[in-house]
């Protein structure tokens, strides 16, 4: 099932909202175990395809640029990227090395020439100085445990005036599939506690991220606010084992006796049942794109 049916363009077209991008003043819990369902039908990059198709247009990338990808899981935002910088090259790197085999297989597949990936830790890896044009990242940040050094660290990595683009999620209760997930599993649908290495909604605040990207040695930083509907599998079922591959979820089940797991996850299957239509299962979601430049001094 495509995920540009017309039934997704109807629920597109009945939220005016939705694919917005507004530019505005600057001013673990969820991580996936990213894989093909049994079917071979739902993984992390459906989930996000509209998110994708928007973050592309946002990256601005130009024909020789030299990319970087922090967080690039199976790498389809790093062939993207080097599809984009034909005279140029993309490298993709992620601490998972079953991501990045994954990734170098399907570059592999598409005949890219002008794409690498690392097995590498963003926060610390040590980048060859000021090698980059851009610094790209879609989910890949907010889980660095320490942002402010994280952050500094891929300043150190892109020449002056380079550009960082990335998309981050909106606070948990602007985003329909975290409350919905979390009070099925739970029955409140107030914000998860988590860790800050595994918390989604770490750069949720406008405040907190031009705080952060600053003393990191970034500035110009700008906000596009983005409404677009995550997708969750073709029906119930595939949705439910989808969710059901969540670190999030199983941290939750986990802790549950046995009936009270039966129920939460019954709760759980009415919660995408709900928003399950001839389109597939699809939750409204909010994120940032977020828009920064390195200057040419850092403190």
């Amino acid at each position: 099932m495509a995920v540009d049916s017309p039934d997704v363009a109807c629920w597109l077209a009945r939220r005016p909202t939705m694919m917005r991008m507004r530019l505005l003043p600057a001013g673990p819990w969820y991580r996936h175990i990213v894989s093909e369902s049994p079917a071979g039908l739902v993984d992390y990059d459906a989930e996000l395809h509209l998110h994708n198709r928007v973050l592309r247009r946002a990256y601005s990338i130009r024909r020789d640029d030299r990319v970087l990808d922090i967080g690039c899981g199976a790498g389809e935002t790093t062939r993207d990227a080097a599809r984009m910088a034909a005279a140029g090259s993309a490298l993709g790197v992620d601490y998972s090395a079953q991501m990045i085999n994954r990734a170098r297989a399907l570059s592999e597949a598409e005949g890219l020439h002008n794409v690498t990936f690392e097995v590498a830790d963003a926060q610390i890896h040590r980048f060859p100085p000021e090698s980059f044009d851009v610094a790209i990242s879609r989910f890949g940040t907010m889980f660095f445990a320490n942002p402010a050094a994280a952050f500094a660290n891929l300043a150190r990595a892109i020449r002056p005036d380079a550009r960082l683009v990335m998309m981050v999620w909106q606070a948990h209760d602007h985003n329909e599939w975290s409350v919905a997930i979390q009070r099925s599993l739970t029955g409140s649908a107030a914000s998860p506690r988590s860790r800050p290495e595994t918390d989604p909604f770490s750069l949720a605040e406008r405040s907190t991220v031009q705080r952060i990207l600053s003393e990191a040695g970034f500035d110009r930083v700008s906000f596009a606010d983005v409404q677009v509907p995550v997708y969750y599998g073709p029906d119930v079922d595939a949705a439910l084992a989808f969710v059901g591959r969540f670190a999030s979820t199983n941290d939750v089940l986990a802790g549950l006796d046995p009936a009270s797991r039966e129920r939460a996850l019954e709760r759980l299957r009415e919660a995408l049942a709900a928003h399950h239509s001839r389109g597939g299962v699809w939750f409204d979601s909010r994120a940032w794109i977020v828009k920064a430049r390195r200057g040419d001094h850092r403190g």
